[in-house]
Parts: C-alpha cells; sequence; structure tokens
C-alpha cells in the first residue's frame, strides 16, 4: 500500500479513500485520539481509534513518541481545529518509547533543556519549524544563484590561509600531542606534519572564490566554517555556514544591489512557501513577548518583519554619517552604550548596529566606506587613503547579517597591505598572481547562514538555528 504523508492529507478533499500513514506520536488522549506527525509539516493529523475494536495491549504501546503505522480511511473531521481525520482501522506499532524516559514530553521544555537533548528537540513543533525553514532558505540560497547565473564553488576546508586575518582558527594536524617533533628552534617542525606545513580549518572560502571569479565571472561558495573564538553569546558559533558570493567586474555598488536583492529573494520564498511554520513561530514570538517589558517587546510581528524587509529598500550610509549619528545619539550622550564612541575609527559593536537599524532609520542598513584599520587587508583603498569599500548589511535583532567589500585589484597596493599586516606574502603567492594576470575590480560578501535562519525564525539564540551547535566546551552528538 502507497504511504501517505500528513501534509497532503491534511490538503486532501478525498474522502472515504483508504490511507496510510507513518510517523511519531505527539499525544494520545482518552485512548481515542491519536495526534499523529511524520515531519512533513508543522500540522499534526487526529487519528480516532475505535478502542473496543483494537487489542488493548497495542493501544498501550501508542504513547508519546512511540514511532506507529496507522491505516484508515480519511473522512471529514467533526470536530474543531482539523478540516480532516483518519478513522483507524490498523494500528501497528514500529517503535515503542517509554513515557517514564521519554525526555520530549507534551509539555513547555525550555531551549536550554532541549539543547541538552539536541537529539531529540527536532521532535518538538517549534524545532521542526526552524528546521524545515532552515532547509527552505538553503534551496532559496541556491535556486537565486543558479536563476542570476553563478556557479556553485566548493571551497577547501582545510586552509594554510587565514582569510580574516584573526588568529582564532583550529589547527589540522596529525602529529600526536605527545612527542611532537620540533625544530632546531624548539618550534613544531610542521614538515613532518601530513601537510608539511601549518594548516587550519577555514574561516572563509572567499580567497579561493576569487580566483574562480576571475574565471567563471560569477560563483557563490555555501558550506561549513569554523572559528576558535572562545565566544558563549548568543550570537557566535565555532561551527557556521558560510554563503560567500564573488563577481568579477562588481563594483561595491554593485555589491550592495547583489546583497539586498539576495536578502529579499529569499526571504520572500519562505515567506510565500512556509506559511504554516511561520505562523506558529510568529505566535511562538507574540506569546514570548507578552512575558517581556513593554520597552522590549517587538514593534512588529515575526511576518510583518519579514515582509517590510522583503518590500522596503534598504538605507544606505556611510560609516562616517553613522559615526556622527550614534555619537550625538542619547544612548551615547547618556552613557546607555558598553562601548562609547567618541571618535572617527571606532569599530562598531553589535549594539551601535541595532540602534541605526532599530531606533534611528528603523529598517535595515547598509553601512559603507569603513575606516581602513579595521578592516581585512583584501579589501580596496578608496582615494582617501583612510577608507576602504567595505560594506556590511544590518538587520534588526541581530545587527551585522552581511559583510563584503570591493576587493583590491591593484597588486602594488594589495602588496603594500599584506606587508604593512606583516603577513607573509609567499603563503599568498596564488592570491597575488590573479592580480598579475588579467586583474580587474571585483568584488563579494559573506553572510553566515545561522544569522539568516535566526532571522527568519525569530529564534533568539544562534544555537537553535543549526542542528548540532559547537559551542566552547561543548561537542556533543
Amino acid at each position: 500500500m502507497i504511504r501517505n504523508n500528513v501534509a497532503e492529507l491534511l490538503s486532501s478533499k478525498n474522502y472515504l479513500q483508504e490511507v496510510n500513514l507513518k510517523g511519531w506520536v505527539r499525544t494520545f488522549r482518552a485512548n481515542r485520539f491519536i495526534a499523529l506527525n511524520d515531519g512533513s509539516t508543522i500540522n499534526n493529523i487526529q487519528c480516532v481509534v475505535d478502542f473496543e475494536k483494537t487489542d488493548e495491549s497495542i493501544l498501550k504501546q501508542v504513547t508519546t513518541g512511540a514511532a506507529i503505522s496507522i491505516t484508515g480511511t480519511l473522512t471529514e473531521s467533526l470536530g474543531k481545529g482539523q478540516s480532516v481525520e483518519i478513522q483507524v482501522s490498523k494500528i501497528e506499532v514500529l517503535g515503542t518509547s517509554n513515557p517514564d524516559e521519554y525526555p520530549i514530553q507534551p509539555k513547555k521544555h525550555s531551549f536550554e533543556f532541549l539543547r541538552e537533548n539536541a537529539h531529540l528537540r527536532i521532535r518538538t513543533s517549534t524545532f521542526s519549524a526552524v528546521m524545515r525553514l532552515r532547509s527552505a532558505l538553503s534551496f532559496a540560497v541556491h535556486k537565486y544563484f543558479t536563476e542570476n547565473g553563478f556557479y556553485n564553488f566548493h571551497a577547501p576546508i582545510i586552509t594554510g590561509s587565514d582569510a580574516e586575518g584573526a588568529g582564532e582558527m583550529f589547527q589540522v594536524s596529525t602529529l600526536g600531542l605527545e612527542n611532537t617533533p620540533l625544530n632546531e628552534d624548539g618550534k613544531v617542525d610542521y614538515s613532518k606534519d601530513f601537510f608539511g606545513k601549518e594548516t587550519n580549518l577555514t574561516v572563509s572560502g572567499q580567497l579561493e572564490a576569487e580566483t574562480y571569479a576571475m574565471a567563471l565571472g560569477k560563483v557563490y561558495t555555501f558550506g561549513p566554517t569554523f572559528r576558535a573564538e572562545n565566544s558563549n553569546t548568543t550570537r557566535h558559533l565555532a561551527e557556521f555556514w558560510m554563503i560567500e558570493p564573488e563577481v568579477a567586474f562588481n563594483n561595491l555598488d554593485d555589491n550592495m544591489d547583489l546583497a539586498e536583492d539576495f536578502i529579499k529573494s529569499v526571504i520572500s520564498y519562505v515567506v510565500e512557501n512556509y506559511p504554516d511554520d511561520l505562523a506558529f513561530l510568529d505566535n511562538r514570538l507574540t506569546q514570548e513577548d507578552k512575558t517581556k517589558p513593554a520597552i522590549e517587546r517587538n514593534d512588529m510581528s515575526l511576518i510583518e518583519k519579514l515582509k517590510f524587509v522583503a518590500e522596503n529598500n534598504f538605507k544606505r550610509v556611510s560609516y562616517t554619517e553613522a559615526i556622527d549619528i550614534l555619537r550625538n545619539c542619547k544612548p551615547n550622550k547618556k552613557k546607555k552604550f558598553q562601548y562609547i564612541i567618541n571618535e572617527w575609527g571606532a569599530d562598531l559593536q553589535s549594539e551601535h548596529e541595532r540602534y541605526l537599524v532599530e531606533k534611528h532609520f528603523k529598517c535595515p542598513v547598509i553601512l559603507f566606506d569603513y575606516p581602513a584599520n579595521i578592516k581585512a587587508f583584501y579589501m580596496r583603498l578608496n582615494e582617501d587613503g583612510k577608507t576602504v569599500r567595505a560594506m556590511d548589511v544590518l538587520f534588526p535583532g541581530i545587527g551585522e547579517i552581511v559583510g563584503g567589500s570591493q576587493r583590491e585589484e591593484r597588486l602594488d597596493v594589495l602588496k603594500q597591505k599584506i606587508s604593512d599586516l606583516n603577513i607573509d606574502e609567499k603563503e599568498l603567492w596564488w592570491y597575488l598572481d590573479t592580480r598579475k594576470f588579467g586583474t580587474a575590480e571585483h568584488s563579494g560578501f559573506g553572510l553566515g547562514f545561522e544569522r539568516l535562519v535566526q532571522f527568519v525564525t525569530g529564534m533568539g539564540n544562534i544555537r537553535d538555528v543549526i542542528p548540532f551547535p559547537r559551542t566552547p566546551q561543548n561537542a556533543d552528538f
């Protein structure tokens, strides 16, 4: 018999057909009503059991979390909350679940508790909705770039270069922690290591993607990246996914256009195609807001916020203008900011970014032309010699969601910047080669996928939008 799924049956009006469903029990009430979910939708389907015609020993095994197979007849529901239900003719228990041990009971659980049970939290309505939307966003990313003439590029995960220059990288080595070979200077002898040199897990595929953009025109990466930052905030992960397009012949304005169009496109896709999951998470956020002080509540619902971003232009503001706004704003003058803005050149923090978005402009903001000394070496130097053609896209509730720039295509300028930062030019010989042979202006950006999922789902902690979060002192599952 063909197996059906819950999503298709809930939208069906083909009553009196015999159907078969396999899924997991959410609740079983009064030995009569089974709420069954198979992951195809946020919604459960009600299965009505005739307990007088069903073996009691089977009914005792139908507990929350059990995997079962239901055969029966699809009928129009007379109850509230659902349009159809299944009149059960046969139940088969595929996998039992001990109700005394199963941690995901039909009650409210804290997110911290669910993180401790990350292997089972997907059984909850909240996390199933979040992960379906994560999957939808992933599809929308590939859909957008494919339809716009980009080629998907698989950047290496193991690298010998630090694209960000932050030095917070996980080392890759086959050398033992005991009896590590040393050279004459008493330092680790990496010539004895697997790759013959010091290597790490990548923080970005950008540098490699640039080389491919200079032949294929438009490429993008979408893969895992790693950062060994000892941070336990709601915004940081040690392992996360990055989306990084690189486009030959694009300048900074083109880059800002691309980022804005891309973000609007993927958000519009999930709004149009996943209304049930968004409605559930929208209601969750509304209920959560009721427990907060009025000043901390969201001005817009989740769905309103998504539509607002998708349907309105982003405000473009230079770093210099932003500094003037922040220096003269009340939170700064009254020292409400943790990091006070005193002068041009300050590195903006999340609190500053969110003030610009949520309080001052009240819309997504793209900041551009940052001071050269707070940005990476590969960003193109402006004619003023002080700023670079960098840009950050700032979102409400998150702050920076996209960081990008026009890349420095001039060999002499790039070599000077590398020298000023004491970066070993020999490590980047291949990157510099692209400036020797057919150099041209080009641009790109990086978008942390989990921050995008956070924004779309309304989840407050980045650890709740990735299946198994990797953070300091936490690599379970």
